[in-house]
């Protein structure tokens, strides 16, 4: 089963990608995209990729390949293999580990703890730690999921790749 990026999926580090030159069959290239997000495409080296769609990069490249190398280049940009993105849930649930994300879905703050089995008996869910990486900075934030779990908050907390959960432990 081959899976197909959605219109907004971003290309992201270690993502294959299978680029196709219509009738330019020395161009197909499968090529992995390195950690600062480029990949090395033949005659026009290297171009930054990461952070753009599949639909965005084909226009990159059909643009460098137009500019003295080809009349009118049709390209297309698949995601082969999507690179693995994973969480860490830790603290007071009941398999407190790292876990992958699903391909093409996003998960939430409370499914990334059911993930993790739930709560122990001793948990306390309305002191949850998200520590995520923005920037460059390591950024700490405090939620309630027992006020989220029961409809009290707007906001659906989206985990991303790297993000450690940490559930607190009651005091009794």
């Amino acid at each position: 089963m081959k899976l197909v990026a959605s219109e907004d999926y971003q290309i992201s580090p270690e993502d294959v990608l299978e680029i196709d030159v219509f009738q330019e069959p020395d161009l197909k290239s499968i090529l992995r995209v390195s950690n600062d997000g480029t990949i090395i495409f033949p005659l026009i080296g290297t171009i930054k990729v990461g952070g753009t769609t599949p639909q965005e990069a084909a226009q990159t490249i059909r643009e460098r390949l137009a500019h003295g190398y080809l009349l009118d280049p049709q390209v297309s940009v698949i995601v082969q293999e999507f690179s693995k993105r994973s969480f860490t849930v830790l603290g007071e649930v009941q398999k407190p580990g790292s876990y992958d994300m699903p391909d093409q879905q996003d998960m939430t703050l409370l499914q990334a703890i059911g993930v993790a089995g739930g709560y122990t008996r001793i948990a306390n869910p309305a002191r949850v730690i998200l520590m995520r990486m923005v920037d460059g900075k390591q950024t700490t934030v405090e939620l309630n999921a027992k006020r989220m779990a029961n409809g009290h908050t707007e906001s659906v907390i989206k985990v991303l790749p790297g993000d450690v959960i940490t559930v607190s432990e009651s005091l009794f």
